[in-house]
């Protein structure tokens, strides 16, 4: 049964899909039957260097498979043009972001998160894709509409999304059957019941690294609460509503039976969630499918398992992610940049990322993800009732409200309704600035 947050909370994803329709409206089609679109055209007469901005971790599949697969092909089709990939730490790849926009310094390509992009847009640094592209309507008629929608603002399109994700829980049977327990928490109530049992043998129940959105939304969404009505202008009567505090509530009752690691701070106080897991230290974490193949290398002996995110009142709701390929407005070599974002967003490069882990965002691969990595089945079920992060140009401040008055609430310092309550009442001023 839909809760009536559940409820707003769809009625504001069909409003953004049907945004998406309508603006491309014009597409020539694509879907699950579609042909892929010609790329490239080998030795286009383009060239130049592309500056490419990413947050794939310098040491893992996915940036190796970026540099020695998908650019020296690239690169193959048009030899005067060279790809320079830079990887940037995510946590420290929106600061660098905003502190290359005010040094005009912003590099011609960029992987951003989906949650950028309008901020970004909204900044006026970014190229509207649909017209500098003038197949752009194709593309957009071949990628999932719901990832195709983070990337509107005022009535253009900033990006094409580049890939989609979103996160489960994924546990340790040794570390849950050290406390007798054989299958992993499905709801709240679970996991307040295996808590006691677990800390008993010596292992947290569930451990995270912040109070981001990112974090705790798939707590506050499955009890039920939400951040804002559905027209994204008011958070006070939602973000602090007694859905919103029971999600949070969870996390803070847990961390203060010992349950939760100081971990869930700011990634300090304990061990890392992906090392806590392997080793049996934490039972359960929340995470996405790039798991996998890193367990795979760091872990080879760990047999990782996943489950839907625990439910509450409101079901079992994770979070969206995923990255989109923007264009800036300071590229001194548009063409060819653009040219490397059709080419990411092509089969052999779509498919390259999925080998590692990177979810595709076009529709005609859905059928082929469970064959080429059996762990992606979970992710896509969670993916049918996850929601995205709240879609403004304030999320990013949004988000750091978030974090600290959660913190705090995690640390002991103010109640839950406190600090929700001190939240939405920050983030509303935040709000009343984008709507209308």
């Amino acid at each position: 049964m839909f809760s009536t947050a559940r409820r707003t909370a769809a009625t504001a994803l069909a409003a953004t899909a049907a945004l998406a329709l309508t603006l491309t409206a014009c597409s020539s089609g694509g879907g699950a039957g579609a042909a892929q679109t010609p790329i490239a055209s080998a030795g286009a007469a383009i060239s130049g260097t592309v500056t490419f901005w990413h947050a794939y971790s310098a040491d893992s599949p996915e940036v190796k498979t970026l540099d020695t697969v998908i650019i020296p092909k690239f690169e193959q089709l048009h030899p005067g043009v060279k790809v320079d990939a830079v990887a940037v730490p995510y946590d420290q790849l929106h600061q660098k972001l905003v502190t290359a926009v005010a040094g005009d310094t912003l590099p011609d390509l960029v992987r951003s998160d989906i949650m950028w992009v309008p901020e970004l847009a909204d900044l006026g640094v970014l190229v509207p894709l649909d017209q500098q592209m003038p197949d752009f309507s194709t593309y957009a008629g071949q990628v999932y509409k719901g990832a195709l929608a983070t990337n509107a603002w005022k009535g253009h399109y900033y990006g094409l999304p580049l890939d989609t994700n979103t996160r489960v829980l994924l546990y340790n049977t040794d570390a849950l059957a050290k406390a007798g327990i054989s299958t992993p928490p499905a709801t709240f109530a679970d996991l307040r019941a295996d808590a006691p049992k677990l800390t008993a043998a010596g292992v947290s129940t569930f451990a995270d690294n912040s109070t981001s959105g990112w974090n705790v939304l798939p707590w506050i969404w499955s009890a039920g609460g939400s951040v804002t009505d559905d027209k994204v202008t008011k958070a006070t009567g939602y973000l602090n509503s007694p859905a919103s505090v029971a999600g949070v509530q969870l996390l803070v009752d847990l961390h203060k039976q010992k349950a939760i690691p100081d971990i869930i701070l700011g990634g300090t106080g304990g061990t890392a969630t992906s090392d806590g897991l392997a080793t049996g230290q934490y039972a359960t974490i929340l995470d996405g499918p790039w798991m996998y193949p890193i367990f795979a290398s760091q872990y080879p002996k760990f047999q990782l398992k996943a489950a839907p995110v625990p439910a509450g009142d409101g079901g079992s709701i994770s979070v969206v992610g995923g990255e989109s390929v923007v264009l800036t407005k300071s590229s001194k070599n548009k063409d060819a940049a653009t040219e490397f974002l059709r080419y990411l967003l092509s089969q052999d490069s779509q498919l390259a990322m999925a080998k590692v882990g990177q979810m595709p965002v076009l529709s005609n691969l859905g059928d082929q993800l469970t064959t080429i990595n059996a762990y992606y089945g979970p992710f896509v079920t969670q993916l049918a009732s996850a929601r995205p992060r709240t879609p403004t140009p304030a999320w990013p401040k949004i988000d750091d409200i978030l974090k600290a008055q959660i913190q705090k609430a995690v640390q002991g310092d103010v109640s839950v309704q406190d600090a929700l309550d001190q939240a939405a009442a920050q983030i509303d001023p935040l709000l009343a600035k984008y709507a209308g």
